[in-house]
């Protein structure tokens, strides 16, 4: 009953256009009964149909470097610290990278963003990047990029080049990231994202979840993103990569991850929760239910062979939803 008081309580606030304090939405994340699971997830659903924009945020990505990474994150399967196999290239084929943009602006996906591997992106490469997303540009779809620690300069470039939303993970919340990462903090991640405001830029930053971290510090990071104002949150889901040190974590449940969705719609009602990495492992039938609560974008796209799934199959799973493609 308590819990259930506490849920109705939360929703009202939110659906008056509140934000809920931060004792709040850990009080949330302790629940574990199934009717209060139940009834937060119900209450996402609210939240979601009164203020989540109704336009499904689509997005392809081409990964414009690969492998050979300076840092230690343990996820992650580029690291120069883990063995892992992982393709390695200094530069994307300029020709092959516009033909993913042109072809996925055909397909009616919304954005297209360039990714590289390593701390940052500089000099010449990224000057040769910037070139390459002012012609995805012209080919009528908004242009993203996520090249790492720049500095206001180097993102001032990006900004010249046509880029308007610039992606920097924060990837767990604070009290856990170190357990993950030592060769940058949290605070190098913000400094850049304060940057890119400073500029104008869209902010799209979220993190991982199944990495080890508790429901609790799922919120802490969805707290600590209100901060920053993000336009756009990805929720990746941890897949397991053999050779990095996260690769015997258990898999999170289908049931945390529509947790972990519900809990970040109560913290950011209007903002675009995006399926990133990991959905692939998801059902039709969670995918759907994480889109009725909470999840209003992706990354989509035929040509990335990560996602699991056509355009066409992601289109008809957006429309089911209720949302316009």
């Amino acid at each position: 009953m308590e819990e259930k008081k506490l849920i109705q309580s939360a929703l009202q606030k939110v659906l008056a256009g509140q934000q809920l304090d931060a004792d709040t939405l850990y009080a949330l994340a302790e629940i574990d009964s199934e009717e209060g699971k139940i009834a937060l997830l119900e209450g996402a659903k609210q939240i979601t149909a009164k203020f989540a924009p109704r336009k499904f945020d689509s997005c392809s990505i081409v990964n414009a470097r690969s492998g050979l990474c300076s840092e230690n994150c343990k996820w992650c399967a580029q690291s120069s610290h883990f063995a892992t196999g992982c393709d390695t290239y200094e530069a994307v084929d300029p020709h092959e990278a516009l033909h993913v943009a042109r072809y996925n602006a055909k397909q009616g996906i919304g954005r297209y963003s360039l990714v590289a591997s390593g701390r940052a992106v500089k000099g010449r490469a990224l000057t040769q990047i910037c070139h390459l997303l002012t012609e995805a540009h012209k080919e009528n779809i908004s242009t993203c990029a996520s090249l790492g620690l720049l500095n206001e300069a180097e993102l001032q470039e990006l900004w010249d080049a046509g880029v308007h939303r610039y992606h920097c993970n924060l990837e767990t919340a604070p009290s856990y990231f170190g357990e993950l990462c030592t060769t940058h903090s949290h605070a190098d991640k913000i400094a850049t994202i304060n940057a890119a405001r400073k500029i104008g830029f869209e902010i799209c930053s979220g993190g991982i979840i199944g990495m080890g971290e508790t429901r609790r510090q799922r919120v802490e990071l969805a707290i600590v993103l209100r901060e920053i104002e993000p336009a756009s949150i990805p929720i990746n889901i941890l897949a397991p990569i053999p050779g990095t040190p996260l690769e015997n974590t258990p898999l999170i449940s289908d049931e945390e991850i529509l947790l972990a969705v519900a809990l970040f719609r109560f913290a950011h009602p209007a903002v675009v929760l995006r399926f990133a990495g990991g959905r692939a492992r998801l059902s039709r039938d969670v995918q759907l239910e994480a889109m009725k609560i909470g999840v209003n974008g992706a990354i989509v796209g035929d040509l990335l062979t990560t996602i699991g799934s056509t355009v066409a199959e992601d289109k008809a799973l957006v429309e089911e939803a209720g949302y316009e493609f």
